[in-house]
């Protein structure tokens, strides 16, 4: 059976068992997640327990370079939440994380409309962590604490579970479903996985932790599971030339998914940004990925941004220069301008521009007009040193790929403005 086709839900449960007993599932997928339960429930623990540091250790436990598994926003509504209305966070979390029979769904309910600032009017923190997916995906992670160890709160992702709905006939949550909805939706999808797995004799999975990582694991069914129920004897197969993406994906050792699912969402905006803790390959990829996708390495150039990195270095600007033998200054065109001019002379071929560690620059100074033109690829505008009315466009067959340490603390001055324009791709060194 192909991956992409219609599966019975015995099928989809039958599938990974191979993947299970060798320990792959607890080493790939649950062990990560136990660690960041504890790390909440430690949390949870100081808001009962009255420690005046209880927001710190929430906040700490919900940085993205310890924990994968929330949005990206989530660490700064909660410092600024917390900051700004220490009493209110803190009942909210303690209806959220209380010791009673309180349902889930009522839990979940309460806890939304309560991230708002102590002042009205104005808008509540979550108008930057918008989208029921995306709150959920945050609220879900915390409520892990609740009970870390019997596993029966496990995290939700919108997009992964949708898929899976589909994968086996699974119907979708209804339409304007809340939070709460969605996440119960989502908790029965994985009672009935782990339904099938005791109708059929198999151990695991056997709670709803398992069973949702089992789901999680279905984003790379091939090179977990093995071959899938029903495809040819390999040995019968005449082996196929590979194309250049799963040769990279060979070579840097990711799954071939992960490279597809980074090439669509180049297509889709033009810029994507790889952000993660250092050491995960952050540059390489972006360097190794440009010149697959772009065909050779000459149709990529590496640029770098450091706190003095101008506008002026980055797109264009007067630069000192000879002129006769006498000092003067000259138009000259920044890096940005150099590839769009290669672009254009070349509109069949792709071209890409790889800006290394792009949070260490004063990004509105560096970017200027550009962040109306990455947006609108259609558009012209005029040049900040443009002369006679002259026009710029970005050219399509342009694409910017970004890295971003997590760890670094300038990560705080990229602004939405240019968060919405790119793309952003998560590297972990537990990921893969």
């Amino acid at each position: 059976m192909a991956e992409n086709e219609n599966m019975t839900l015995d099928e989809y449960v039958k599938w990974p068992q191979r993947y299970i007993d060798s320990g792959g599932l607890d080493k790939g997928e649950i062990h990560y997640k136990l660690r960041i339960a504890k790390n909440i429930a430690k949390a949870r623990e100081a808001v009962f327990q009255g420690a005046s540091d209880w927001g710190k250790i929430l906040v700490q436990a919900c940085r993205r370079s310890n924990n994968n598994l929330v949005d990206w926003r989530l660490e700064g509504v909660l410092r600024t939440w917390i900051d700004d209305n220490p009493n209110g966070s803190l009942d909210a979390f303690k209806a959220f994380w209380a010791e009673d029979n309180t349902p889930i769904s009522d839990r979940i309910r309460d806890f939304v409309p309560r991230v708002r600032p102590p002042h009205l009017p104005g808008p509540s923190y979550h108008d930057n962590f918008k989208g029921t997916g995306t709150r959920l995906r945050s609220i879900s992670t915390l409520l892990m604490a609740l009970d870390p160890n019997s596993k029966e709160y496990p995290p939700f992702m919108r997009t992964i579970f949708e898929n899976e709905y589909k994968r086996v006939g699974h119907p979708m949550p209804p339409k304007r479903a809340d939070e709460a909805d969605t996440y119960e939706h989502a908790m029965e999808f994985l009672d009935k996985i782990v339904e099938s797995a005791a109708a059929q004799g198999f151990a695991r999975p056997s709670n709803r932790l398992e069973a949702q990582s089992i789901v999680w694991s279905y984003q790379w069914p091939e090179e977990r599971f093995g071959p899938s129920p029903g495809s040819p004897n390999p040995e019968d197969e005449v082996p196929q030339p590979k194309s250049p993406l799963q040769k990279l994906a060979s070579e840097l050792m990711f799954p071939v998914e992960f490279l597809e699912r980074v090439e669509q969402l180049l297509e889709d905006k033009r810029q994507v940004i790889f952000q993660g803790p250092p050491g995960t390959g952050k540059t390489y990829t972006a360097k190794k990925l440009a010149a697959c996708l772009a065909g050779s390495e000459e149709r990529v150039r590496l640029v770098q941004f450091h706190p003095s990195y101008a506008y002026e270095d980055f797109v264009q600007g007067f630069r000192p220069s000879l002129n006769d033998g006498q000092p003067g200054f000259k138009m000259k065109d920044g890096p940005l301008l150099d590839m769009a001019k290669m672009a254009r002379d070349e509109p069949g071929e792709k071209h890409f521009l790889v800006i290394d560690e792009i949070n260490r620059g004063n990004l509105a100074k560096v970017f200027g007009e550009l962040y109306f033109l990455l947006e609108y690829r259609d558009e012209e505008m005029g040049l900040q040193y443009s002369e006679s009315g002259e026009t710029f466009a970005m050219p399509k067959n342009l694409y910017i790929i970004g890295t971003m340490n997590t760890a670094d603390r300038s990560i705080a001055l990229v602004d939405l403005a240019l968060r919405r324009r790119f793309y952003f791709v998560e590297f972990h060194p537990d990921e893969w």
